[in-house]
């Protein structure tokens, strides 16, 4: 939902850097994917189709703090997905 920020602390081997994400216009959300030692931060339409993303190295990464938006009434709306992929042994 516009107004969604995300906030990523990573170690840049000089010091600390901060990257700030948000979901820029009504209807886009912000996504986290972690596979294979990379974090990836996307802002997604509702049909799904990634506008921006951020990619960090997850050996890097210190902290990924999210910000949900808050409504018209104050409440904030959480909603968490994980997926769960059965590995096959050959």
């Amino acid at each position: 939902m516009k107004g969604d920020r995300i906030e990523a602390l990573v170690d840049t081997g000089q010091g600390v850097q901060a990257f700030e994400l948000v979901a820029t216009r009504a209807g886009r959300r912000l996504e986290v994917v972690t596979a294979r030692g990379v974090v990836e931060v996307r802002e997604v339409t509702r049909t799904g189709q990634v506008v921006r993303s951020g990619r960090f190295m997850a050996n890097r990464l210190i902290a990924l703090v999210e910000h949900p938006a808050a409504d018209e009434r104050g409440h904030v709306e959480v909603s968490t997905r994980h997926r769960l992929e059965s590995r096959t042994s050959t």
